[in-house]
């Protein structure tokens, strides 16, 4: 890889196994997967249930550590890193989007935007300024001090994009974000993060939705743990 093409790249799994044991056989759940992302793509990777997509989510969240292969994220090898250093880059380096929102019940929406801020011993003066300019980018300005029981499923799922986004993070790793939301509000959210991607956040979405993954400029399908690139919008 030439110095430009390593100053783009943001993610590049290189020869990546996960393997479990199962009745005393080895189970590869990611056999042999190699991918890059750069800053600015907008990737979707879409398989079936059991095909490795979750176990693959995990492990570029660096919430699991693959059995063998390279895992390089903003130009560091995380793989081989102690657990108290991949917290610190979960809270700097990836702004996570789950399916279920895992907002705070008792704080207000933008209490549970800065929260992640709060580990990071950010003063409250840029927490506050930092949340409030996530919710407005998410159309939620107005709905600061509400709790999460009075937003619909697609408010909370938006409170829970600002909050990936006020670390400003360089990676956006969205997990099923349309599971648990109707047609038209998963619409609504891909539109949003189509949105965020065109003004320069890098996205990495996961989904067993092929109408959702074909919003993405990349489309990558994963099946029996093994990567197959199927779009790209560059190609």
């Amino acid at each position: 890889m030439s110095a430009k093409q390593d100053q783009q790249c943001l993610i590049r799994l290189e020869n990546i196994y996960k393997q479990y044991e199962m009745a005393g056989e080895t189970f590869n759940a990611l056999d042999g997967v190699s991918v890059t992302v750069n800053k600015g793509d907008f990737m979707a990777i879409v398989g079936p249930s059991g095909s490795g997509k979750s176990t693959l989510m995990n492990v570029l969240g660096c919430l699991d550590r693959p059995t063998s292969g390279t895992y390089y994220l903003d130009g560091a090898e995380v793989q081989k890193l102690r657990d108290n250093k991949l917290a610190q880059i979960r809270n700097y380096k990836i702004g996570f989007i789950f399916q279920q929102y895992h907002l705070l019940p008792k704080l207000r929406v933008i209490d549970n935007v800065e929260l992640p801020l709060v580990y990071r011993g950010m003063s409250a003066r840029e927490r506050r300024e930092r949340c409030r300019e996530a919710l407005e980018k998410v159309g939620l300005g107005d709905k600061l001090h509400h709790l999460p029981s009075q937003l619909s499923g697609g408010q909370q799922q938006r409170v829970a994009i600002a909050r990936a986004l006020a670390g400003r993070p360089p990676l956006l790793l969205a997990d099923e974000p349309t599971g648990a939301l109707d047609s038209k509000t998963s619409r609504e959210v891909i539109a949003l993060l189509k949105e965020l991607n065109e003004d320069g956040n890098t996205i990495v979405l996961i989904t067993h939705d092929p109408s959702v993954a074909a919003q993405a400029k990349r489309v990558v399908r994963i099946s029996d743990g093994r990567l197959t690139e199927e779009r790209n919008e560059a190609s």
